[in-house]
């Protein structure tokens, strides 16, 4: 076996280990709580106006490739407009560009579970 094939093994059985890990120890959570008399109802959420995670998750994933986006072409004007020749330049205005718009869609997403 090559090295590629096992850093694909050791990665999928990290990822592996840790979802197997939460949700077993969130069952057994669970059972013990139910054998010492706690009513279920405390495993659902207490809020049903809650935004959808899907509006959340589509919200969030637009304004990330919008911010990519915007990195790209922001890092193109200056380079071409101002002569800028760095290296670092495009991943640099990608990564601030980026983060701009998850925090944008932070903020986005506090407004949305005000409503």
């Amino acid at each position: 076996m090559g090295p590629v094939v096992m850093i694909l093994i050791v990665i999928f059985g990290a990822i592996f280990g840790v979802f197997y890990l939460f949700f077993s120890t969130r069952n057994k959570e669970r059972l013990a709580l139910i054998e010492k008399g706690a009513d279920a109802s405390i495993f659902m959420s207490k809020r049903q106006d809650a935004t959808p995670i899907s509006k959340v998750l589509i919200l969030n994933f637009a304004l990330l490739l919008m911010g990519i986006g915007a990195g790209i072409l922001l890092a193109l004007i200056l380079q071409e407009g101002f002569g800028i020749t760095n290296e670092a330049i495009y991943p640099g205005t990608i990564f601030l560009t980026a983060g701009i718009g998850l925090f944008s869609g932070f903020k986005m997403t506090k407004e949305l579970d005000k409503k």
